[in-house]
């Protein structure tokens, strides 16, 4: 029986991946690593910093110091919010009625840190309409360790298998699978792969089409 479904936030609730993919490899280019292209951007999608950190210097060598181009990029990515704005991901708020109506739990676990995830959500107007919000930044590891899920199902008191998990990104989904969730993958960016495709309990064009698992 599904009693929560807990959502990752980028590329998930908020359009803000093409951002982050956008920015990391203008970040990366200036700091002259001109290979650098959105296949490696998207590795990075809700991937913790220090496995993102020696993924890359495997790629590019010891050179890229990704601590210092990841800070170019929230400039990136915040220059790029402030200009764009912030877009909600088309059915928000009609899952949520969904869920609320049938006193099904929800929650966000997000690679941003919180103070951010706070900030965007109340942007969008849905922050008070989670019953938690964690971020994969108070746990010990972050995606695709899972950590994030763990944290967040004991928050709100449910067991990872009765739990669907919400995401976009193959880190994200690795993070729910092991956690012991239900992972569904809503696509943002990509399509489930091969490696992951095995993993999901289901795919959804979008968020409003979660409503078809009950």
């Amino acid at each position: 029986m599904i009693k929560a479904v807990i959502f990752d936030m980028d590329g998930v609730l908020i359009d803000t991946e093409k951002h982050y993919n956008a920015a990391w490899c203008e970040a990366a280019h200036m700091a002259g690593f001109d290979d650098f292209g959105r296949e490696h951007a998207l590795m990075l999608r809700s991937c913790d910093a220090r496995l993102a950190s020696e993924m890359m210097k495997d790629i590019f060598g010891a050179g890229f110091d990704y601590g210092a181009i990841r800070e170019v990029r929230r400039r990136l990515v915040a220059e790029r919010l402030e200009r764009y704005g912030l877009e909600k991901k088309p059915g928000i708020d009609e899952i949520l009625d969904f869920l609320h109506e049938r006193q099904i739990k929800t929650a966000v676990a997000t690679a941003t840190p919180i103070a951010l995830t706070l900030q965007h959500l109340g942007k969008i107007g849905v922050k008070d309409r989670f019953d938690q919000i964690v971020s994969a930044k108070q746990v010990a590891n972050g995606k695709p360790a899972p950590d994030v899920y763990l944290y967040a199902c004991g928050q709100i008191g449910e067991q990872p298998a009765d739990c669907i998990a919400v995401e976009d990104s193959p880190n994200g989904i690795k993070s729910a699978y092991a956690a012991g969730c239900r992972p569904v993958m809503v696509p943002d960016l990509t399509p489930p792969d091969e490696e992951v495709g095995p993993m999901l309990y289901a795919v959804a064009d979008t968020l409003a089409d979660l409503k078809n698992l009950f």
